[in-house]
């Protein structure tokens, strides 16, 4: 049995009730503190609840949520890593991206339309509706795709990934936000892994459709035809995210009162709050002066160098070992389910396994060393240890996954939340700018310094990570020490962020 000492203070039912104290107990100032506690103040019922009357609503907020959160992050990748496969079909001689590093520069142009709009999306998000500017951003995404089979040239389809980038970039910022509005600090690593997993998944199922696609003989080359269906399916989803997309607790559809209680009552141990839509300039600046945040943000940098031959050279790297463009799209395959399912394994393993995030995350990162390794160094003849590399190389998906719900669990104060989100999230674009740049033409077949760059800084990674992990241990036992134990009384209350909370404790 859960129990919860409400911060407002509740009349019972049977003492007569004034106009001035109805006002008392609803007026909540969201300014200071969180929009949580007009749920709680306006909640007349049971303040109790049983353990299995929590799992009943975790299970119906993972269907409301999670399902809508894993289509949408699968398309986005979808439409993303669209640009490695079209390239086997004919775009790069189409729009003269075999010049020079062309090629690669569209792949990494596209993360800076990223970076620019992160910060914007993010503050929407906060200020409005998320579930309507998530609809909104996704739609015109959608549009914009369909938009690249209008291209002709180079300089054209680098206006368009940089837009493209600067649409989809508020969707992984927005998404944190949910997830760590939704559910507990243990809850929010499965969650994280649950949409993030989609990244691999669905890698395994889009070379099937563009495999079909690419034998369309028609009036446009095959790999324009893949850019105009997988957009208008983007614009279609949108309309779901509109109507289905739960936000947040205090504002989700299809939940009762007690059911909307519970959700919000229950998140008061992540010492976190649950919704504010006023921006405070303090905890911005806070967040900047946080050195466990610029470790976070360079850790997703580095970890994300990796991910520019994930998303844009691999189909290119296996055709390279002697395979014909549908042959190499197919044998893409495998891989995406392998890190489909580290994406949802490691995840997991940090829901049932407390204190060990920091340690999954490192560990992750052994799986791209290896297959760095193995690229660089494996003889062309051997097809088979080549294919495993190229199957493993995206194994730090899985701690990034991990990475973006430590990140949610170890913030606190909405804003402050709001800016890190969005800042791992630069930081994971810059590493996606770098990492296709270091791949060259000039360099083709074997990239040799592509992956030896992807070594050094994979292996950095893991180190700063622990790194990280010991700045928590060593916060959390000097509070110990203060003499002022966790606690979630006031989780509420000031909008208070992790440093400003001494009853905040950082997950490790």
């Amino acid at each position: 049995m859960n129990h919860e000492k409400g911060d407002v203070e509740h009349h019972e039912l049977s003492e007569p009730v004034t106009l001035d104290e109805v006002k008392q107990v609803t007026t909540v100032d969201t300014v200071h503190q969180d929009e949580a506690l007009k749920i709680l103040g306006r909640y007349a019922g049971e303040q109790t609840w049983t353990s299995e009357e929590e799992k009943r609503l975790v299970k119906k907020i993972d269907r409301r949520l999670v399902s809508m959160l894993c289509i949408t992050y699968g398309l986005q990748y979808y439409d993303k890593a669209m640009l490695s496969q079209a390239a086997l079909f004919g775009l790069r001689t189409d729009l003269h991206l075999s010049v020079g590093n062309r090629y690669s520069f569209s792949a990494s142009i596209f993360y800076l339309g990223f970076i620019v709009g992160s910060y914007p999306a993010v503050l929407m998000a906060q200020r409005w509706p998320i579930e309507r500017v998530a609809a909104g951003i996704v739609c015109v995404w959608g549009v914009c795709l369909m938009l690249s089979s209008a291209c002709h040239n180079w300089q054209g389809f680098y206006a368009q990934r940089f837009f493209l980038g600067f649409l989809e970039s508020g969707v992984s910022p927005m998404f944190m936000l949910v997830v760590g509005g939704w559910y507990k600090k243990p809850e929010q690593a499965l969650r994280m892994g649950a949409w993030y997993c989609c990244t691999g998944y669905v890698s395994a199922v889009s070379p099937l459709i563009n495999y079909g696609l690419g034998h369309i003989k028609g009036s446009l080359s095959s790999w324009r035809y893949m850019y105009i269906v997988a957009g208008a399916i983007t614009v279609v989803w949108a309309v779901a995210i509109y109507l289905c997309l739960p936000p947040d607790p205090i504002r989700a559809k299809g939940f009762d009162d007690r059911e909307r209680y519970i959700a919000v009552a229950r998140m008061r141990g992540n010492n976190s709050g649950v919704r504010n839509t006023h921006f405070k300039k303090e905890q911005l600046w806070e967040s900047l002066l946080d050195i466990k945040f610029w470790i976070i943000f360079a850790t997703a940098f580095l970890i994300m160098i990796a991910n520019g031959p994930v998303s844009s050279f691999i189909p290119i790297i296996i055709s390279g070992f002697g395979f014909n463009p549908l042959n190499s799209l197919l044998l893409t395959m495998p891989g995406g389910v392998i890190i489909g399912s580290i994406e949802l394994g490691v995840p997991y393993l940090a829901y049932r396994i407390p204190r060990i995030r920091t340690w999954l995350i490192a560990i992750c990162q052994l799986g791209t060393i290896t297959a760095s390794v193995l690229l660089w160094r494996l003889d062309r003849a051997n097809k088979g240890g080549l294919l495993f590399a190229c199957y493993v190389l995206a194994s730090f998906g899985g701690g990034y996954a991990v990475l973006m719900g430590l990140q949610i669990a170890n913030t606190a104060g909405y804003t402050k939340r709001s800016v890190t989100s969005s800042g791992i999230f630069v930081g994971y674009c810059l590493g996606n700018f770098v990492g296709p740049l270091l791949f060259k033409p000039a360099d083709a077949p074997v990239y040799a310094p592509g992956f030896v760059a992807v070594l050094i800084t994979s292996i950095v990674a893991a180190l700063l990570i622990i790194v990280y992990r010991y700045v928590c241990i060593w916060e959390n036992r000097k509070r110990d020490r203060s003499g002022t134990m966790e606690g979630f009384e006031h989780a509420y209350e000031d909008d208070l962020t992790d440093k400003t909370n001494p009853q905040f404790r950082y997950t490790l």
